[in-house]
């Protein structure tokens, strides 16, 4: 096949499990996010990148996001947030993050594969996305992607519409963004 090629089928696989994607779930998210001091943001491999580029566009809308890890990272607390992205669920040590959020007394919530994972059962909120798991040998998920690429773009996706949804909320444009963005480069 042609690049041309795989890029079409791999925007059918997204469109394919796009129509999975649970709105309430959504919402109930854009709500504790507003609520919330703090919101921090977790997740290994692709994933946590996908979640970095979700916190820059928290801060670019004027959240105040942090992403786990980080030398800049402050004190999380009970008025915070933690969204973790895991396909799995399983990663050990998000698994981690979870249990001293809770501890903490503070919000926990999840985007997962699976709503039977431990990270959903350490979630307020679990936001379930269609996809096929990283061992694609398990179940029934197809996809001529590696690994957890499907995955990892439906996150990135829904990232995106959840800043989209925020952004309608507060009545801020991208123009207004600017005023967050960085301005030193």
């Amino acid at each position: 096949m042609k690049i041309s090629d795989y890029v079409r089928v791999i925007l059918s696989e997204l469109s394919e499990h796009s129509p999975a994607i649970q709105d309430e779930q959504g919402e109930q998210l854009v709500k504790s996010i507003l609520a919330a001091r703090k919101v921090f943001v977790a997740g290994a491999g692709r994933s946590g990148l996908m979640g970095k580029s979700f916190a820059m566009r928290l801060t670019h809308i004027g959240v105040e996001a942090y992403v786990i890890g980080e030398t800049n990272t402050p004190a999380f607390t009970s008025e915070d947030l933690l969204i973790v992205g895991s396909g799995s669920g399983r990663t050990e040590t998000l698994l981690v993050l979870a249990k001293k959020a809770r501890g903490i007394g503070g919000s926990v919530a999840s985007f997962t594969l699976s709503a039977e994972s431990p990270i959903a059962d350490l979630s307020d909120e679990v936001i379930l996305l269609s996809g096929a798991p990283k061992d694609q040998h398990e179940g029934n998920h197809h996809t001529i992607q590696p690994m957890g690429s499907l995955f990892e773009q439906t996150l990135l996706l829904m990232y995106d519409a959840v800043i989209l949804r925020l952004m309608e909320m507060k009545k801020l444009d991208t123009h207004k963004m600017y005023g967050h963005h960085a301005n030193l480069e």
